[in-house]
């Protein structure tokens, strides 16, 4: 028996049907690459060395797992812990470490027991098309608001393949 095309095409519909019955089964998730994510992480670390501070910057995914970690020859071992608990405070609320701080000053206190989670000024979300994708956190500048804009500046080197990422 010899089948033609014909029956093909009546089957591809249904085919289409079971695909869509069960796409909420997988969610497709934006993260950062190696590249933006060192990229971000460098151009903290120079907008930094141009202000005179040796920082540490840990640039992580949306479930806070480290992408990049760099620190500056004299930026210490805590200054990397203190970066990485500033972008975990970003994962923690969508929001930078420093908004976290002032809108939830009432319970600032106990989110700072939370394990690997610092709500000080040095952490900034890494966004596309509005979508939490990771998170910066820049320490060793004196200063949090010194390191949040190194952060800023990071994303800012970016930000164009941040505004036009598919």
């Amino acid at each position: 028996m010899k089948t033609t095309p014909s029956k093909y095409l009546v089957l591809l519909p249904c085919l289409l049907i079971a695909t869509t019955v069960y796409a909420a089964d997988v969610v497709p998730v934006r993260l950062p690459g190696l590249e933006l994510a060192r990229d971000i992480a460098q151009g903290a670390i120079d907008a930094c060395r141009k202000e005179g501070y040796q920082v540490a910057v840990v640039v992580t995914d949306r479930s806070g797992d480290d992408v990049v970690v760099m620190r500056d020859v004299f930026a210490s071992k805590y200054m990397l812990q203190l970066a990485r608990s500033k972008a975990n405070a970003v994962v923690m609320s969508g929001l930078a470490s420093g908004d976290v701080r002032e809108n939830m000053s009432s319970i600032r206190d106990e989110l700072n027991e939370l394990d690997g989670v610092l709500l000080i000024e040095g952490g900034l979300p890494v966004s596309v098309a509005g979508s939490l994708i990771g998170a910066v956190g820049v320490s060793g500048a004196p200063g949090g608001d010194k390191d949040a804009a190194c952060a800023q500046r990071g994303l800012d080197s970016v930000q164009e393949r941040l505004d036009f990422a598919d």
